[in-house]
């Protein structure tokens, strides 16, 4: 019986001193625990996007600092606050906030040039991909009447000497911009037997072109195309 009441204390004392050692293992923080789970922490968030990035979460760009107060600095340089080119200008960036338009002008600048070489050469391919429908219709008239009589112009183009925004606005969800363009051109048109018949081949002229261009804003095609032409006297 004494035995028997030794064993049970002796056990008891264990039991309790291993409860103790475990007690200050396991209750013990090193700073490193997992957080309670909470459905409307910040954290959590962060953790299940970060899982899911990879899956099909798009990360968007960031606004750059300041951006918003300066969307339309580059626009002062063009058009003067409060005129109708400026609220143009504005009404195009509002609805396509990638427009500038310094950019705008040397693309226009550059099509201009195509344009005009596409047209002298009879280029029908290149001026599909740069004209509206109207104004492809029209030049392409042109370059069959004169195909008609077999007459050829001989352009070389020299330069562009100006190039400047003169009108701009949204029509729905297509902009306008309309260019004022003073370029430089040798040009000449000859005949079936060669003789010049209008123009000069060893004269440059100055020309003055007003030309309208226009984009979809609401289209994923950065393109712009010629709507209208008009020649300044």
């Amino acid at each position: 019986m004494e035995f028997f009441d030794f064993g049970t204390i002796f056990f008891l004392v264990a039991a309790i001193v291993i409860f103790l050692q475990l007690r200050n293992v396991l209750g013990r923080r090193t700073g490193n625990e997992r957080q309670p789970f909470d459905p409307y922490s910040s954290s959590r968030q962060g953790e299940a996007e970060t899982s899911s990035s990879s899956e099909n979460v798009v990360s968007l760009p960031r606004r750059k600092a300041g951006e918003g107060e300066n969307a339309y600095a580059a626009i002062e340089e063009f058009a003067k606050t409060g005129t109708d080119l400026n609220k143009g200008l504005r009404a195009i960036k509002d609805a396509d906030p990638s427009f500038e338009p310094k950019t705008f002008v040397e693309g226009a600048k550059m099509a201009y040039e195509m344009i005009v070489m596409a047209y002298a050469d009879g280029d029908r391919k290149t001026l599909k991909n740069l004209l509206s429908r109207e104004v492809y219709d029209g030049f392409v008239a042109a370059i069959a009447d004169r195909e008609s009589r077999s007459e050829k112009i001989q352009s070389s183009f020299v330069g562009i000497d100006k190039a400047d925004i003169v009108a701009a606005e949204m029509k729905g969800g297509e902009a306008h911009i309309t260019l004022r363009v003073v370029s430089e051109l040798i040009s000449a048109t000859r005949d079936n037997a060669g003789e010049v018949i209008d123009g000069d081949p060893e004269t440059v002229a100055e020309v003055k072109d007003v030309w309208t261009f226009a984009r979809d804003t609401r289209s994923r095609d950065p393109n712009w195309k010629l709507v209208a032409t008009e020649a300044e006297d």
